[in-house]
């Protein structure tokens, strides 16, 4: 049975609900791996003999060795798991995320600094201008905070 998950509609965003993490669970295993200094050198000496090793797709390892955490997060790798990755080769989460948004590290610092990405054109991916309402899930249009 098909979940209703009106969250699927934030452009840009991958939400890791449990249908993800059921679909990663190889790549984040592979992820926490790395937690081990034994896995992190043998990883970095032959990256597709350690990959091998794991019951990934062809798909997700072409993805891990690529570093593209986009495409990793789209095969249910969670960002958390994936960051054990950069670390391994010396990367800091905020190189991590700008090289997701296709920033160098500068621009996504100075984007965060400054408030974050602009939620303009960011909300909805069917976002039509019209008042959010529309949005709200059955039964709780026209609810107040806290459900009154």
């Amino acid at each position: 049975m098909a979940l209703d998950k009106p969250y699927q509609d934030v452009p840009g965003t991958i939400i890791f609900d449990a249908e993800q993490s059921r679909k990663g669970y190889w790549i984040n295993q592979f992820c926490m791996s790395l937690m081990k200094a034994e896995n992190r050198e043998r990883f970095k000496a032959d990256e597709r003999a350690y990959l091998d090793e794991w019951p990934l797709s062809e798909e997700a390892k072409q993805a891990l060795l690529a570093r593209d955490l986009n495409w990793c997060m789209s095969l249910g790798g969670n960002i958390y798991f994936l960051a054990k990755l950069g670390s391994t080769h010396g990367l800091s989460f905020q190189q991590m995320a700008g090289s997701m948004t296709g920033m160098t590290e500068e621009e996504y610092r100075n984007m965060m600094i400054n408030g974050g990405r602009s939620a303009e054109g960011n909300r909805y991916i069917g976002e039509d201008g019209d008042s959010q309402a529309h949005r709200q899930p059955q039964g709780s249009a026209g609810k107040q905070k806290g459900g009154q």
